[in-house]
């Protein structure tokens, strides 16, 4: 890496992860749209989302969804909990991972909250196996 005007110029591009509701229309610049909630979204038919890939194995556990219940005070803990799953579920996310590397992701999820919710935490946990994979150290939010 060589640094050019306060940017960093790598060999390798970072990782193009999007999110977007399930309730907004796909786009051609969403590139592979996959789904990363467990259970489908209310309301909406499955000819307009648009999807490539459901992945419902990705998504966190009922368990963990339901005691987190998009609660903004129990966000940190949740996103610990939720690393945690990924870790022990590897293969779902090694499948996501290889697509990531291969263009723009857009990673469609139902919750209202766009800045609490598990697409937010597993755009987190893939940058972080990115950084890993290149000899970056970067760990999740303690």
């Amino acid at each position: 890496m060589k640094i050019v005007s306060r940017q960093i110029e790598r060999k390798e591009p970072m990782m193009d992860i999007r999110l977007k509701r399930a309730f907004e229309s796909p786009a051609k610049s969403d590139g592979t749209r996959i789904l990363v909630d467990r259970i489908w979204p209310r309301g909406v038919r499955k000819e307009s989302v648009g999807l490539d890939v459901w992945m419902k194995d990705i998504a966190p556990s009922s368990s963990l969804r339901k005691w987190f219940n998009h609660d903004p005070a129990k966000w940190e803990e949740f996103i610990k909990k939720y690393f945690q799953e990924l870790d022990a579920s590897q293969e779902p996310v090694q499948k996501l991972f290889a697509l990531a590397k291969k263009g723009r992701l857009t990673l469609v999820f139902s919750a209202r909250d766009t800045e609490h919710n598990n697409a937010v935490v597993l755009r987190m946990y893939l940058q972080v196996l990115m950084s890993n994979e290149r000899g970056m150290k970067q760990v999740p939010p303690e």
